[in-house]
């Protein structure tokens, strides 16, 4: 019964996690995605981010890594693409495996996380789920040939990305490997192996009667399958010591090494990586295409969401997010700010309205193709543009770079430049 409870949660977060990737509501509930919020803590500082990120700190430590089998949309599609394999795999028993926790996943994490704590998100956003999962539904290429990689290791070993790949997986694993709520065995267990069959994380050594809770999803499918009903979810009768061998020691030191020496880099890429992109134009409140670049986590959420579709995914010169005005004839609306609203890594940042409408992206300027019609003066939210000599003349201290001028012009005769930093 537990375990329908909580596939049927995971259902409704899947599915919602869709909406909101492809740009329908609800979409501010993917805030509480675990990477984006904790840059979005360390670099911008808001007490709202720290809050739900110490929220999901507490709840793993009390309760395990139900994060994982509730709210992460990429482990979640995982499962459920899984619960099809079996159905093609047609209801032979699947193999009796148990495995060991793999060190490796501490290097990761060491690897990402100390990068991104140093200032970029170059590293983590190739491989974190909620960045997976919303560069997958939103037809990335990148995305969608990384996830298919992913959904391969599902067909042939079920949910080894979750326990021994991904950086957030490990963080949470080591929150909640000493959980007073963990799954157990009682005294009801007679070591026949159902459970550890279909464990997706192989991680219930049966002969042992013991469960690794640090790679343990709380999928509680173990409890649902178990023919003597011994599997539990609780808390545990018996306390675990803490037991640190000289093997773990070291991976503790190498990890903790790889973290500083990661940490490091994140400080050097954030300052010298992305200097020399130009030509950019950003969506308003995203400051620099430096910053953009180390921040933007490439989710994708906002470009499915703008309802003007300017806004561009990275491409091979712009590894971020951007505004792109060739297409169409769209432009920013002066009234709206849901880029700003939405983005969850804190990448693009939180405007109020009246911040947003005075806030220069970019600057137009018009070319030799003018006639003087005055479509671009009607059309200009914040009366930047006027006649002089018969031909449009853009006021640079009023402009906004906002694009309006350009959708309206019928003689292609303005053209909206970047600028280097928005003011």
């Amino acid at each position: 019964m537990k375990y329908k409870i909580r596939l049927t949660i995971a259902g409704i977060v899947l599915l919602a996690s869709i909406c909101a990737v492809l740009g329908f509501y609800p979409v501010h509930f993917l805030n509480i995605e675990f990477s984006p919020i904790l840059q979005k803590t360390i670099t911008n500082y808001t007490v709202f981010s720290l809050i739900i990120l110490v929220l999901l700190v507490l709840f793993t430590i009390f309760f395990g890594r139900f994060y994982c089998s509730i709210l992460c949309p990429f482990g979640i599609l995982q499962e459920f693409v899984n619960l099809i394999f079996n159905k093609i795999k047609g209801k032979k028993l699947p193999a009796l495996e148990y495995i060991e926790p793999k060190p490796v996943k501490y290097f990761i994490l060491s690897l990402c996380f100390g990068a991104l704590i140093g200032g970029s998100a170059v590293i983590i956003r190739h491989i974190d789920p909620y960045t997976l999962f919303g560069s997958f539904i939103s037809l990335s290429k990148l995305g969608i040939i990384l996830t298919l990689i992913v959904l391969t290791l599902v067909f042939f070993k079920n949910r080894f990305f979750c326990t021994s790949i991904c950086p957030v997986g490990a963080i949470l694993g080591l929150l909640a490997k000493f959980a007073p709520f963990k799954v157990y065995m009682n005294d009801n267990c007679v070591q026949c192996g159902m459970c550890a069959r279909y464990c997706p994380s192989k991680c219930i050594n049966h002969k042992e009667k013991n469960i690794k809770s640090e790679n343990c999803v709380k999928c509680l499918k173990c409890t649902s399958v178990c023919p003597k009903g011994a599997m539990k979810y609780g808390l545990k009768p018996k306390f675990e010591p803490f037991d640190v061998t000289r093997r773990k020691a070291l991976i503790s030191t190498g990890a903790i090494a790889l973290f500083i020496g990661a940490w490091g880099m994140g400080v050097k890429i954030s300052k010298d990586l992305f200097k020399n992109i130009k030509n950019v134009i950003l969506p308003a409140g995203a400051q620099n295409a430096q910053k953009m670049a180390n921040k933007c986590l490439n989710c994708n959420l906002c470009v499915n969401n703008c309802p003007q579709g300017i806004l561009q995914k990275a491409n091979s010169e712009i590894p971020a997010v951007h505004i792109d005005y060739s297409k169409g004839n769209h432009y920013c609306k002066y009234d709206c700010k849901k880029c700003s609203e939405i983005c969850p890594a804190g990448a693009i940042k939180r405007l109020t309205l009246e911040e947003k409408q005075n806030t220069k992206i970019a600057m137009a300027s018009v070319n030799n193709y003018c006639i003087g019609c005055g479509a671009c003066i009607r059309k200009c939210p914040k009366k930047a543009i006027s006649i002089t000599d018969g031909l449009a003349k853009v006021d640079g201290a009023l402009c906004i770079g906002c694009g309006a001028c350009k959708a309206v012009c019928p003689m292609a005769a303005i053209d909206i430049f970047a600028i280097n930093k928005q003011m």
